[in-house]
C-alpha cells in the first residue's frame, strides 16, 4: 500500500507507457515552472499555535453551492484512459466516493454524460473556441449533463512548447481514442484550439449560454483578479497550468497571496500545481485559498490502481490534512491564517 503521493507516483510510473507519463508528467521548456511549483510548497514552514482543544476537526466546505467533505478538488486534466481503460469514469466514481468536486475537461476521453453517471459533483472545464456556435453546443451539452460549473481556462491563448512530447513524436491520441466533448452538434470531433482572439467580452458570452457559476482558471496577476470582479465571475483558479503552458511563470503559490488581497473576498479563490501533500494543503488555505485543485497526483492513482487508486490518493490528502490541522492548532479550515506560515531557505 502506497504511504504517500511518491509512492503512487511511482507505482504509476512502472505501469505507464514511458511516452504517456512523459505526456502526464511533463512541462513547458526547460520546466522551470513545473519544478517551481512543488518548491514554492519546500519552502514554507508552519508556526504552529498550541493549547487549541481543537477535537474532532471538520473539513467540510462549501463552495459556489457545492458541499465538498475537504477543500480538496480533482482538477481538470487530459488523456484520462491513457492512465487507465475506465479512464475519467473511474476517476468521477472515486471523487464521488470522497464526497468531492471533479472537475471534467474538455479533453476528456470519456464522454460528460458517461462521467456523469457514475456520480457526484462535477464542473466542467472550458476551452474558448472561435466558434460560437461551437462553444454553445459544449457548454449545454456539459450544463445539461449535470455540471454545477464552468472552469473557463484563460492561461492558453496558444499552445505551450511541451519538448518531451515532441522528442516522442505525441502529438495525438492512440487509434480509438478521442476526446468525447470536443463533439460538435452533428457529432464531429473537432481539435481542441487555442484561441488568442478572446477578451474579457468572453464572460458577458458565456454568462447569456448558462446561469451556472463561471470560474477563471490561470489567474496570476492581481490586476486579473480585480478585473475578474469587476466582469461579475464566480471564483478564480490561481494557475500556471501546472507548468505545461509558460515556462518561467511564476509558482501558483508564490502568486496567490497577491491575488487573495486582489479580490478581497468578495469570491472564492482556489490554487492548484505542486501539492503532494496535506499540508501543502493547509498551506495554501492559511495563504488564503477557499481550496486546492490536485492534477496528476489523481492520474498516478488512476493509473497505479484504477478508480481505488485514485481514491488512495484523496484518502492520503484527506488523513494528512486532518493530522497537519490538529497539529498546528486548528480544527477546521476557516480556522486557518496567514500568520501560521513563514518562508525559509529552500529544501
Amino acid at each position: 500500500m502506497a504511504l504517500n503521493l511518491a509512492d503512487v507516483a511511482a507505482a504509476a510510473r512502472r505501469r505507464l507507457d514511458p511516452v504517456h507519463w512523459d505526456f502526464f508528467a511533463g512541462g513547458a521548456g526547460d520546466e522551470r515552472t513545473l519544478r517551481a511549483n512543488e518548491a514554492a510548497f519546500a519552502r514554507r514552514f508552519l508556526l504552529p499555535r498550541v493549547l487549541r482543544a481543537t477535537g474532532d476537526r471538520d473539513l467540510r466546505t462549501s463552495l459556489l453551492g457545492s458541499q465538498v467533505s475537504m477543500p480538496v478538488l480533482v482538477a481538470p486534466t487530459a488523456f484520462h484512459r491513457l492512465a487507465h481503460p475506465d479512464g475519467e469514469v473511474a476517476t468521477a466514481r472515486a471523487a464521488a466516493g470522497a464526497g468531492t468536486v471533479m472537475v471534467v475537461s474538455m479533453a476528456a476521453t470519456r464522454p460528460v454524460e458517461r462521467i456523469a453517471a457514475a456520480g457526484g459533483t462535477l464542473w466542467f472545464q472550458l476551452y474558448p473556441h472561435t466558434d460560437l456556435e461551437f462553444t454553445t453546443t459544449v457548454v449545454r451539452r456539459a450544463v445539461a449533463a449535470g455540471c454545477r460549473a464552468l472552469v473557463v481556462t484563460v492561461d492558453s491563448p496558444v499552445f505551450g512548447r511541451r519538448e518531451r512530447d515532441l522528442r516522442h513524436g505525441f502529438v495525438d491520441l492512440p487509434p480509438g481514442m478521442v476526446c468525447e466533448n470536443m463533439r460538435d452538434a452533428d457529432g464531429r470531433v473537432r481539435d481542441i484550439e487555442m484561441n488568442a482572439r478572446v477578451g474579457w467580452e468572453l464572460v458577458a458570452v458565456l454568462r447569456r449560454l448558462t446561469t451556472v457559476p463561471i470560474l477563471l482558471k490561470g489567474v496570476l496577476h492581481p490586476e486579473d483578479a480585480r478585473l475578474a470582479v469587476e466582469h461579475g465571475v464566480d471564483g478564480v483558479v490561481v494557475s500556471n497550468h501546472g507548468g505545461r503552458q509558460l515556462d518561467g511563470v511564476t509558482a501558483t503559490l508564490d502568486a496567490l497571496p497577491a491575488v487573495v488581497a486582489a479580490v478581497g473576498g468578495r469570491l472564492p479563490v482556489l490554487v492548484d500545481g505542486g501539492l503532494r501533500r496535506g499540508v501543502d494543503v493547509l498551506v495554501a488555505l492559511a495563504l488564503g485559498a477557499t481550496a486546492v485543485l490536485v492534477g496528476r497526483p489523481v492520474l498516478w492513482g488512476l493509473a497505479a490502481g484504477g478508480a481505488a487508486g485514485v481514491r488512495h490518493v484523496l484518502d492520503l490528502l484527506r488523513a494528512d490534512l486532518d493530522r497537519a490541522l490538529a497539529l498546528v492548532g486548528a480544527a477546521r479550515p476557516g480556522d486557518l491564517s496567514a500568520d501560521l506560515v513563514t518562508v525559509g531557505a529552500p529544501a
